[in-house]
């Protein structure tokens, strides 16, 4: 997955925006207002900040070497996943939609319930 398809991956969940808060080179994509998945533009390797399940984020960050704990993110929540091939598209996809789930599940009924 490159860049352009893990954007429109993004974009095509319910109720996700994007923009750039930080700087010019910082992409957030929000459910709802809440930051699921976030990746640096200017970096030579393409990388993905993504909110896991501690406990899954520490058996990942042992199974792969590309999977680190979150740039400027709380690091028990947070995965940086670093897009080089070295784990499937399938898994790739799999750490979003968890991301994404995470995300919503803390979101109130109302709004979860919009998303439906």
């Amino acid at each position: 997955m490159n860049i352009e398809e893990f954007r429109a991956f993004c974009l095509d969940k319910p109720m996700v925006t994007e923009e750039f808060p930080f700087d010019e080179v910082t992409l957030v994509f929000k459910v709802c207002g809440k930051i699921f998945a976030l990746t640096g533009l200017d970096h030579l390797e393409f990388s993905v900040n993504l909110k896991c399940d501690p406990e899954r984020a520490l058996e990942l960050r042992e199974q792969y070497d590309s999977i680190r704990p979150g740039f400027h993110m709380h690091k028990k929540h947070w995965n940086t996943v670093i897009v080089d091939g070295s784990f499937s598209d399938e898994l790739f996809v799999d750490l979003i939609n968890h991301s994404y789930d995470m995300v919503v599940r803390g979101l109130p009924k109302k709004l979860r319930e919009k998303l439906d």
